[in-house]
């Protein structure tokens, strides 16, 4: 009996406590705390990240994680409502880098280069780093990575993406590609005793099967994206041409690609020029990243194919060997011919998104600086905007969410004091960032 009267007595209580959480969880909820609260930020000078045009004294009404409305600043604003005031400013969406390695910690010859990442930084280093990496980025306005894989530090990028989304730590909406893919021969680390096992930057696979497979894992453990190497070394032949060594074969790729397409993912391909960058282009590639070199006939397939381009310009201007080299005139050769290429994209209005391959460049320079680039080789401002904002969103699957100023969007704004429009590198001082409706930057207001 005293068992029976305990278990009843022990069943009530339960009872009442539940019935305690229930009535408190249902007051909760109706109560003013719990709705969000509306804020409304005045933007002098409002650029949608879609519309060509910017328009004047704009009200973004944010409820949530969301934007509910944009209107002109004669709206009425609601009581209670938090006003941000930045009529004084230019606001935009959030940006998107759509290449990094947050990983990564620069590629300085002097200190060592891409090795010194790999085999002098342990694990929980690197993961410091990568925290740091993603802090940044979010202080400079990226609200948005395309992370295109973690140099030998395994599923890192996905553990970091974890870590933001569950907010141990702050950090931009991440898509993350795990591991990469080449093939034997085909990435670093190299040049040691060929009798010692080195550690590769990138997963390493031979023939279809293993491709597929190979995929498989990356997804099964949270890849977004899949990214693969289609060529590797780099030089000047002879007659002054850049050669780039090719590396999965056409068959290799379209084993990765329709194991990819097949979990509805997106495969990015890095590709210089050459027989590798045809290869990726015919093995039915998502995006071409770098592309230094595109023939008219493979600018107009990737036309054809609705092929994303990536052309992370800047890092191909930094650390060049002494012109006399044979590693001089590479890096001399790099940049003459993506300029070209850059410029023929242009014309032929590829699908052109920003990225900028931070992480080979130290963290610490501006992420924005890929902006001046792309302008002073004929982009037009509000195009090179468009490539950091609504068009990477479409690439990414996310379009009308991220990357746009609208209804419906995440609230994902950022704000300068200048005019990017007059002056592109406005967007190097970034001062204003709010991603997902949180305040997390502000030398704007007080």
């Amino acid at each position: 009996m005293r068992n029976g009267s305990f278990r009843a007595a022990l069943l009530i209580l339960c009872a009442a406590i539940a019935g305690l959480t229930n009535r408190e969880r249902a007051r909760a909820q109706n109560t003013p705390q719990a709705a969000a609260t509306v804020i409304v930020i005045r933007a002098g000078t409002l650029i949608d990240g879609v519309s060509e045009t910017p328009r004047k004294n704009q009200l973004i009404f944010v409820r949530g994680e969301r934007i509910e409305k944009v209107m002109d600043a004669g709206g009425a604003i609601p009581s209670g409502a938090r006003v941000i005031d930045l009529s004084n400013a230019t606001v935009l969406p959030g940006l998107i880098d759509s290449h990094t390695h947050i990983f990564l910690w620069g590629e300085d010859p002097a200190k060592g280069g891409y090795d010194e990442n790999i085999l002098k930084a342990g694990i929980a280093l690197r993961a410091a780093r990568a925290t740091f990496a993603t802090r940044r980025a979010l202080e400079q306005g990226f609200t948005t990575l395309r992370d295109v894989e973690t140099e030998g530090a395994g599923y890192g990028d996905v553990e970091i993406k974890q870590a933001i989304e569950e907010g141990t730590i702050p950090g931009p909406r991440l898509f993350c590609a795990t591991r990469a893919i080449s093939t034997t021969g085909g990435y670093n680390l190299e040049g040691y005793a060929p009798e010692l096992e080195m550690p590769k930057g990138a997963q390493i696979v031979d023939g279809p099967v293993e491709a597929r497979k190979t995929a498989r894992q990356q997804l099964e453990h949270g890849a977004d994206w899949i990214k693969v190497y289609m060529t590797h070394r780099s030089w000047v032949d002879k007659e002054g041409k850049l050669v780039s060594q090719p590396t999965l074969t056409v068959e290799e790729l379209k084993a990765i690609v329709d194991e990819a397409h097949g979990w509805t993912k997106k495969v990015a391909c890095h590709a210089y020029n050459g027989i590798g960058l045809q290869r990726a282009l015919d093995g039915g590639c998502d995006s071409i990243e770098h592309g230094l070199e595109m023939t008219d006939a493979q600018i107009e397939q990737m036309k054809r194919q609705g092929t994303w381009y990536c052309p992370t310009l800047s890092p191909y201007y930094g650390d060049w060997a002494p012109a006399d080299t044979p590693g001089g005139k590479r890096d001399r050769a790099r940049a003459a011919v993506h300029e070209g290429t850059f410029k023929k994209a242009l014309q032929a209005h590829l699908k052109i998104v920003f990225g900028t391959d931070i992480g080979g460049m130290p963290w610490t320079e501006p992420i924005a600086q890929e902006f001046k680039r792309m302008v002073g080789l004929g982009m037009a401002p509000m195009d090179a905007i468009q490539s950091a904002t609504s068009r990477p969103a479409e690439m990414l699957d996310m379009k009308g969410e991220i990357g746009a100023l609208a209804p419906g969007a995440y609230a994902e704004v950022i704000a300068v004091s200048g005019d990017p429009l007059k002056d592109v590198g406005e967007l190097e001082h970034v001062r204003f960032v709010m991603h997902n409706g949180s305040v997390f930057k502000n030398e704007l207001t007080k």
